[in-house]
């Protein structure tokens, strides 16, 4: 059946491209964070590990916002690792670094999600699009204290 929602095909397909590219953000971030809270040692090690639950429980919720509104969209949501590593600005982790660094690199997975987000923003204002440019404002509010929050934990 054919979308009417006020947003015409042409720009539902650009602002789901976009959250294509926060979906695999958030993903790939959620599987670091994932990993990080699983292999993270040293004298932090409660801390850390019981906040980086805490922030991919949190990636897990939002993956499941992002893609459903692709789908509310009428574009599918890519759903593969092969799709997330082609679409995706944040690299995998590889190896298990000590803590600080893990701090480092998820800061730096924040702040690319925020930076993915706020790509689709104009996309999403041009159509008038208020859901997306709401789930956008939320996902960056989220990932920008979250980053400040991992940030304050190096000074």
């Amino acid at each position: 059946m054919e979308i009417n929602i006020g947003i015409d095909e042409q720009q539902r397909k650009a602002i789901s491209s976009g959250l294509g590219h926060l979906l695999a953000d958030s993903y790939t971030l959620y599987l670091k964070t994932h990993n990080y809270h699983w292999n993270v040692t040293g004298p932090m090690f409660q801390t850390l590990h019981l906040m980086f639950e805490q922030h991919y429980t949190e990636l897990a919720m939002a993956v499941d916002q992002v893609a459903e509104r692709i789908r509310a969209l009428g574009e599918y949501a890519p759903g593969s690792y092969t799709q997330f590593s082609e679409l995706s600005s944040i690299k995998e982790a590889t190896s298990v670094p000590e803590a600080q660094q893990m701090i480092r690199d998820l800061v730096d997975g924040h702040e690319a999600v925020v930076r993915t987000a706020r790509k689709v923003i104009p996309v999403a204002d041009e159509a008038n699009d208020e859901v997306t440019l709401d789930l956008c404002t939320q996902r960056m509010e989220v990932h920008e204290k979250t980053a400040w929050m991992l940030r304050s934990l190096l000074d």
